[in-house]
């Protein structure tokens, strides 16, 4: 009988003990920061028969002008099959940063209906710490899975949904991008977008919802939610790409909120789209 997960987190530890279950893909979700231009490259590790899930080229649409678009629920099932994925598999997704792209395949995979998932807490940061088995990086010889898609499209929205949200007091719309790209203080990694951000935007910077790589508890999220929410009914999180909006979707999920969607082209298409309004 596969294993079955109700939190969207689990602990190294818990994985450290569920490692050799048949049922269970580690996914390898890393990406570099945007933001991190001084990087310093070490040799890649990975965790014990890890399997490398390629948002960047795999899982985008190469066909998008916006970075990290998500793919048709046609084209994730099949890539998905392509790495083993299965209808009972049980998947754990981490990444080299703590959790930053790990919770962005956590949130495609909601979009795509499949809630057997978590965020590996610490990521490989603290797995790696506590001398837990790793490897270098390998292909698996991995048999294509059975995934099936079910699309739940509340859980995305588009320019065209926020622009008639900024006007909805139902609404939230949070920003998950440091306080300096908000407010225009600091320049935009990339240089055809402009500084702002969305009218009526809150900003929630993910980093205030984490701490020393791990998701701040339950109770926590609960309070900063709770103190932006102003008794709003429904969230948008926005970022840059969408990547670290994701960050904030989980924190709501482990806040025990529902309404919640991400912003897929997130600031770089409003901020490169002509006649929207920005806000300084």
């Amino acid at each position: 009988m596969s294993l079955k997960i109700k939190k969207p987190l689990v602990s190294i530890e818990w994985l450290m003990d569920n490692l050799e279950n048949e049922h269970i893909i580690v996914l390898d979700a890393t990406m570099p920061k945007v933001t991190d231009v001084d990087q310093v490259l070490e040799a890649k590790l990975q965790i014990k028969n890890a399997v490398f899930f390629d948002i960047k080229t795999t899982f985008s649409d190469k066909n998008s002008p916006f970075p990290n678009t998500i793919l048709s629920p046609e084209e994730f099932q099949e890539k998905a099959q392509e790495l083993g994925v299965n209808n009972n598999s049980l998947l754990v997704v981490y990444d080299d940063l703590g959790i930053y792209s790990s919770a962005r395949v956590w949130w495609m995979f909601q979009l795509m209906g499949f809630h057997n998932i978590a965020v590996l807490d610490g990521g490989f940061p603290l797995w790696k710490s506590k001398n837990y088995p790793v490897e270098a990086p390998k292909r698996h010889q991995v048999k294509k899975g059975n995934f099936t898609v079910n699309y739940q499209p509340e859980k995305i929205k588009f320019t065209k949904d926020v622009l008639l949200a900024i006007e909805n007091k139902n609404i939230i719309i949070a920003d998950a991008r440091s306080k300096g790209r908000f407010f225009g203080t600091i320049p935009e990694p990339r240089g055809d977008v402009k500084s702002g951000h969305i009218p009526n935007a809150t900003s929630l910077p993910f980093s205030e919802i984490q701490e020393k790589g791990k998701m701040k508890t339950e109770e926590e999220l609960k309070e900063i939610f709770g103190r932006i929410s102003k008794n709003k009914e429904e969230f948008i999180f926005t970022c840059g790409t969408g990547i670290t909006a994701s960050i904030l979707a989980l924190g709501a999920e482990i806040a025990k909120i529902k309404n919640y969607a991400v912003y897929d082209g997130s600031w770089t298409e409003w901020g490169s789209t002509h006649n929207l309004p920005i806000e300084i």
